[in-house]
């Protein structure tokens, strides 16, 4: 082996290997079990990133753990069409060539487009291979691919066939910028500081006004009512009249009509149908007229006014307030908070527009996806989410499904080009049912991206057709993804999958956080506080990372990424390489696993193998992923690597060939069981090591990638063992303390007494004393159940074994009284400081109380060292 650890030398390779030898394409088998996992779809557009890092390690996790487990499994790979997203990526290159998509044409653009996903669309999946995602590559699937774009075509006309699909003119959000519908799911909300506009609306009659409350003044050309609460006295009697609308003159009427908060603004509510989802509503309840004076750019129309034409939302209501002071209506102007749609897309301010659209009837495919969550047929975790998956689809509204744009699914309907009859079918129409014309015009819009992705679970089986693979692999597993698409994409899959395949698509959702930085700022390219994962993959590998990224980051919760934390993961990594090495320098042969002299430690390490064996398994079965991994450096580092492999060095390095037979297995034996136990979270390092350890152990397995995961076997763990290396450990290390307590170097020898209370730990202390001696660096000690404390000694407690060391002739006990009687003059005179300060009823009672707290933490720790030193001086006497 190397001596020093380069994962550059070792990814690529086993990657290589793993991919050319099949191990992550599962055939197809019925005597054994499934395991699915699907991977929540990148856009085509995307780099890997911080969230894509933790998201697909832990699904890598997943998969690696159970296809050790016997299962075959399968983890389904793909990429997302990114409607928008895409579409904006090629447009910004054609702008670059001085054109739009109207120059080239739709045909072109999508041709385009095409060639722009063969190029550069692939480049997120490449990177997951560097992760070492352990992906079916030969199952990889495209939104937009053959097989999908017929499921989605399909999907379409049935829904429509049980009138759950329809299109209406209805109230939409929009984005200006994108120039394109968006669901509501789709749109971020934010807290913005605005203005509240008080504006007096004349009664028609001259008696008076009423005076209305508004935020969007800029759409008052565009009022059709003034709508009031009909419960509330103040404007009873103005029900009925008419008001005269400022700037544009026209009379509009007052109507009365529940929605109207009476404690919002003054209880007047201006009506504008076109521009409002709420006023809509009301407009259609009254009748209303509607009037749209805002086109798809987000800029004033004809409708508006000659004052206002092609002022964008901005300048026409920095007009219309110029306007209205003219008219000496303008009432007061507050500052008011108030939360404005974005486009979750490019941040643009929505705009409530009224337009022909295509929606889904949610409702009815809500109500099974709600049960089988209710049931516990779908699980959550963490069990928080559930709650916010039924909130939103006990409430669920319409899905406005259709875009304005060119790249995606073209919506499978036709109009006759006689009679403008719409047939919705998956092909073209040959000829008109109503009027038997044989010309039709195909819909402009496309589908909404996340329509295609709601069918993921079944479409990437091979859906429509009854493919074996959609039989066998489905209902999937653990679907694992980010909290912010539980609506966007986890419950519409949910309910798909029970219309279409009439069963669950996974039982079990497992919502994981957040990456943030230090600071705890969500990481993002515009905060410039994000690194690439592709960077510190290249400086300290991606096994360092992977651990680093899943040992930080508890389950359910947010992480929070710091170039520290890859510490973590690189000095893990170097240790595991490191004792490697080590244990393979000394070994020319096959150790035999049939002669073994086994001795405590050996005892020990199995048992406390066999106990963490038991707890990974049960923390990779409760995806609970970080604990799996502090379990595991905790007993490979400080245990096996630490521990054991110091008590081996003597039989290791000894005459005793039956001795020396058993350190070898054992140490061997224990590293490929560790490397198996760890393999899902490292699979890199961990592949490498079960290789060089295969060479002397060719039974095992070809690769470690297809091992099995070690079997639990209880029958080791003998707490008795445990307890005994527990006590040897303790002494080790309280003599260890004893040495640094009077400044004795850890290579100085020095003399050991053990009191005990027990004859059988005279025993145990005689059996092993030889690793007292090696770790603590001490005489074989004395050990007796009646013993004296030595004079001139100091003394420690483990359990109920008294350890004293005698000092005469190790210190000079004159210098050493002298170096502890100045530190305790020290200690006391900062102790009398600090109780002056707790007398001191000023300072306990006007003090904040994190200082006072501060000051009897500093009273117990100055304390405790003054016992310390005292118990010493004692020892010296």
């Amino acid at each position: 082996m190397q001596k020093a650890y380069s994962p550059k030398d070792i990814e690529k390779k086993w990657y290589q290997i793993w991919q050319q030898r099949g191990y992550f394409s599962p055939k197809i088998d019925d005597n054994r079990p499934p395991f699915t996992v699907l991977i929540p779809p990148p856009n085509v557009t995307g780099v890997l990133h911080m969230g894509h890092a933790l998201n697909n390690t832990l699904q890598d996790i997943l998969v690696r753990y159970k296809r050790m487990k016997g299962f075959n499994a399968l983890w389904v790979p793909g990429t997302d069409h990114a409607g928008i997203a895409t579409q904006n990526m090629v447009e910004k290159d054609l702008a670059k060539e001085g054109k739009t998509r109207f120059d080239l044409g739709r045909e072109k653009l999508i041709e385009r487009i095409w060639q722009w996903k063969e190029d550069k669309g692939g480049t997120i999946l490449e990177q997951l291979k560097q992760l070492g995602c352990s992906c079916d590559w030969s199952r990889l699937r495209f939104t937009m691919d053959e097989g999908l774009s017929q499921a989605v075509k399909e999907v379409f006309v049935r829904l429509y066939e049980k009138g759950l699909i329809y299109k209406g003119k209805r109230i939409i959000n929009w984005c200006p910028r994108c120039t394109t519908a968006l669901a509501n799911d789709e749109v971020e909300h934010k807290q913005e500081a605005g203005k509240l506009y008080e504006i007096r609306y004349p009664l028609a009659d001259g008696s008076g006004f009423v005076i209305i409350a508004t935020t969007r003044p800029e759409t008052m050309m565009a009022d059709t009512a003034v709508a009031v609460n009909p419960k509330d006295e103040r404007y009873k009697n103005l029900v009925g009249k008419q008001v005269v609308l400022p700037i544009v003159h026209r009379q509009i009427p007052v109507i009365a009509d529940d929605y109207v908060d009476t404690e919002f603004g003054t209880g007047c509510l201006k009506i504008t149908p076109a521009h409002d989802p709420n006023d809509f509503e009301i407009g259609q309840r009254h009748d209303l007229q509607v009037i749209s004076i805002i086109d798809e750019h987000g800029k004033m129309n004809e409708a508006a006014g000659a004052d206002f034409v092609g002022l964008s939302r901005e300048d026409a209501r920095q007009k219309v307030i110029e306007m209205l002071e003219k008219e000496g209506v303008l009432g007061e102007i507050r500052d008011y908070q108030h939360t404005v749609g974005k486009c979750y897309r490019c941040d643009t301010t929505i705009e409530p527009y009224l337009s022909d659209q295509w929606f889904v009837d949610m409702k009815p495919l809500a109500a099974p996806a709600i049960e089988k969550v209710k049931s516990g047929e779908i699980e959550f975790q963490p069990a928080r989410w559930k709650k916010v998956y039924l909130h939103w689809m006990e409430n669920v509204r319409d899905w406005c499904i259709s875009r304005q744009i060119w790249w995606g699914h073209r919506i499978p309907a036709y109009y006759c080009e006689n009679c403008d009859k719409i047939v919705v079918a998956k092909s073209t129409p040959t000829r008109c049912p109503d009027c038997g014309c044989e010309n039709f015009r195909q819909d402009e819009d496309v589908l909404d991206t996340w329509f295609s992705s709601a069918l993921w679970p079944f479409s990437t089986l091979g859906w429509p057709e009854e493919t074996d693979d959609l039989r066998y692999f489905l209902p999937t597993n653990v679907l694992i993804t980010a909290p912010e698409i539980i609506y966007l994409w986890v419950a519409r899959m949910i309910m798909t999958t029970l219309e279409f395949k009439d069963t669950i698509p996974f039982d079990t959702v497992l919502l994981h956080g957040i990456v943030r930085d230090e600071q705890g700022r969500k990481m993002s390219k515009s905060l410039g506080n994000s690194p690439n994962p592709l960077d510190l993959i290249e400086q300290v590998g991606a096994d360092a990372l992977r651990f680093a990224i899943i040992y930080h980051t508890p389950k359910g919760e947010d992480s929070y990424y710091s170039d520290k934390i890859l510490e973590t993961g690189r000095n893990f990594t170097n240790k595991l390489w490191n004792a490697t090495r080590y244990i393979l320098q000394d070994i020319n042969s096959a150790p035999d696993g049939q002669n073994l002299l086994l001795e405590l430690a050996d005892k020990w390490i199995y048992a406390r193998f066999a106990q963490v064996t038991k707890q990974v398994e049960e923390n990779y079965e409760k995806l609970r992923f970080n604990d799996v991994a502090a379990g595991l450096i905790d007993f490979i580092w400080k245990e096996f690597c630490s521990w054991y492999l110091e008590l081996s060095k003597e039989r290791m390095y000894g005459d005793d060939r039956r001795r020396k037979n058993t350190a070898q297995f054992v140490l061997l034996d224990i590293m490929q069981k560790s490397m198996r136990l760890l393999h899902p979270i490292m699979p890199f390092i961990t592949e490498e090591i079960f290789a060089k350890i295969k060479e002397f152990f060719p039974n095992l397995d070809d690769a470690i990638a297809i091992a099995e995961f070690p079997k639990r076997d209880e029958s080791l763990i003998d707490e008795g063992i445990i307890a005994d290396m527990a006590l040897i450990q303790e002494t080790i290390t309280t003599i260890r303390n004893l040495k640094k307590q009077v400044g004795l170097s850890p290579a100085k020898q020095t003399k050991i007494l053990l009191k005990v209370p027990q004859e059988k730990q005279i025993k145990l202390f005689a059996d092993y004393s030889q690793y007292v001696v090696a770790l603590a660096n001490c005489q074989s000690p004395e050990v007796a159940v009646n013993l004296e404390k030595p004079a001139q000694s100091i003394a420690g407690v483990v359990e109920d074994v008294e350890i004293f060391m005698p000092l005469s002739g190790m210190v000079d006990l004159d210098a050493e009284r002298s170096k502890l009687e100045k530190q305790l003059q020290k200690l006391d005179k900062e102790f009398k400081v600090i109780c002056g300060k707790l007398m001191n009823e000023k300072f306990t009672s006007s003090a904040p109380a994190a200082i006072v707290e501060k000051e009897k933490g500093k009273y117990d720790e100055v304390k405790g060292k003054m016992d310390k030193v005292r118990e010493l001086l004692r020892g010296l006497e």
